[in-house]
């Protein structure tokens, strides 16, 4: 296996081993760490269709971690996707009306996230053990709702690791908050900030970057990482489930070995589709990354236009996870489409640090032909929640929905009848008021944690042991702060 190393975005750092990059999780120079060559797939796709889910996910992410041991690998994998999904396929895809639901909610707390984030404590307790380092790692995030709560439920209790999660107050579901207040742990804090997503976001960012602080905490035996998407530790697992989606179409006769086949991400920070572009640059035969945003469309507007506004007027809307209008991760798209070019990423992030947007030029524009851009409102996301159902009993939630609206106008528009694959990020149980009012107007005066019940009494599927009981839960975490005091939060706690 060719030893992959990494390097930043921004140019400060590179010859950086995977280990150090994971620890790490963001480049010295507020850059983002990239492979220094994109692997190539060692094997034929012939050789990794039968794989079960660990396997598969053993042997791409071996392409990325070449300093981990197989043993060590194989541990972080086993470790990761056991009994705390609730299917032994991990990620099953259904097919329904004509289109492939990637299922990638049936971990711990029915979200996407959760397929990065079991496995992340393992990757980055073995990465401090190769590099000796014997600080207590805190892990620093900021979340729009569901990595949180994953990112809780995947380093809670895990020793000599301290985790702290920052959420917008009023910009996540009821169910998202309740997930993340209940969550028990003794190295586990939650604090809600009086701002937005890109308010926590940033002032993670700027925690990170605050060179002073960290010194003080290097002092007291603490070091910083972080488990949110721009760590490459938290890239890597996500690549494994477009391969693996991938293979069971196979199996299912669905399409041919070497057939192409699209992909719909509902998109918000962007990490999740980079993954599928990442799948591609390695073999698998993609065609279109189809990019679904809701009205918080700083992306579509992006691959349209070619310039990348955040001065907007930032929506909540009913699908929170994706209410985000700094898509952190594009800069790892950026830096690929300037050929690679250091000073222009550079460049163009410091022009959106400064002035709140920037525009690519024509040459990078013409290397987006992989993607394409498109867009859902609130209203489009509801009916097409009630037209599935209606038409299928599948019950989508409103991330999803929003890529299925997205994929039903591409289809459309371009006449373009490739298979193609939704990656359902969520589970309908956390949103529910907004699906079960989709589906019929009588559910409008029910609270959330009454709609699980009657969600449960529709589809007649069993409530996920996640959520069931949630609001019978002690809350145990009710700090809210300013969004300018989450450093002396910090500070406080460790």
């Amino acid at each position: 296996m060719k030893q992959i190393k990494y390097k930043s975005t921004r140019g400060g750092q590179k010859n950086i081993s995977p280990s150090q990059a994971i620890i790490q999780g963001i480049a010295s120079d507020g850059g983002l760490f990239v492979p220094e060559e994109m692997p190539k797939l060692e094997y034929s796709l012939e050789k990794l269709k039968d794989m079960n889910y660990q396997k598969l996910a053993y042997t791409i992410m071996q392409h990325f971690l070449t300093d981990f041991t197989e043993d060590e690998l194989r541990e972080c994998v086993n470790k990761a996707y056991d009994t705390k999904f609730d299917t032994p396929k991990i990620a099953p895809v259904v097919k329904k009306d004509g289109v492939y639901f990637l299922e990638l909610f049936h971990g711990p707390t029915l979200a996407f996230k959760d397929m990065a984030l079991s496995i992340l404590p393992y990757l980055l307790k073995t990465a401090a053990k190769k590099l000796n380092i014997e600080k207590e790692i805190v892990i620093l995030t900021a979340t729009s709702g569901d990595t949180g709560k994953a990112a809780l439920e995947g380093f809670a209790n895990v020793e000599g690791t301290k985790i702290i999660v920052f959420f917008p107050q009023d910009g996540v579901s009821e169910i998202q908050k309740r997930q993340m207040t209940t969550q028990t742990g003794n190295n586990t804090y939650v604090i809600g900030i009086e701002g937005n997503f890109d308010d926590a976001q940033n002032g993670v960012k700027e925690i990170f970057g605050d060179k002073e602080f960290n010194k003080k905490l290097n002092e007291n035996n603490y070091m910083l990482s972080s488990a949110n998407s721009i760590n490459i530790g938290r890239l890597v697992p996500q690549v494994v489930y477009y391969f693996y989606a991938y293979f069971q179409m196979v199996k299912e006769k669905e399409i041919s070995l070497g057939d192409i086949f699209n992909v719909v991400v509902p998109t918000g920070n962007f990490g999740n589709i980079l993954a599928a572009y990442y799948a591609k640059q390695m073999g698998l035969p993609v065609g279109k990354l189809i990019c679904a945003s809701n009205d918080n469309k700083v992306l579509y507007d992006f691959f349209n236009t070619g310039k990348y506004d955040k001065d907007r007027e930032f929506i909540l809307t009913i699908s929170p996870s994706m209410d985000i209008l700094i898509s952190s991760n594009l800069e790892r798209l950026i830096f690929k489409i300037a050929g690679e070019d250091t000073n222009k990423t550079k460049e163009l992030m410091e022009t959106l640090k400064v002035k709140g947007n920037y525009e690519i030029t024509n040459e990078m524009k013409e290397r987006l032909g992989d993607f394409y851009g498109g867009f859902a409102t609130q209203e489009e996301t509801l009916k097409r929640i009630k037209e599935l159902f209606e038409k299928t009993g599948y019950l989508i939630d409103t991330h999803t929905a929003v890529a299925y609206a997205v994929y039903k106008d591409y289809v459309s528009k371009t006449k373009d009848m490739t298979k193609t694959v939704i990656a359902s990020t969520a589970s309908p149980y956390k949103f529910t008021t907004s699906v079960m009012g989709a589906i019929d107007k009588k559910y409008k005066d029910y609270s959330d944690f009454e709609l699980i019940e009657k969600m449960n009494e529709l589809t007649k599927k069993d409530i996920p042991k996640g959520i069931k009981d949630i609001d019978k839960r002690p809350i145990l975490h009710n700090k809210v702060c300013k969004k300018n005091d989450m450093k002396k939060v910090v500070e406080e706690i460790l």
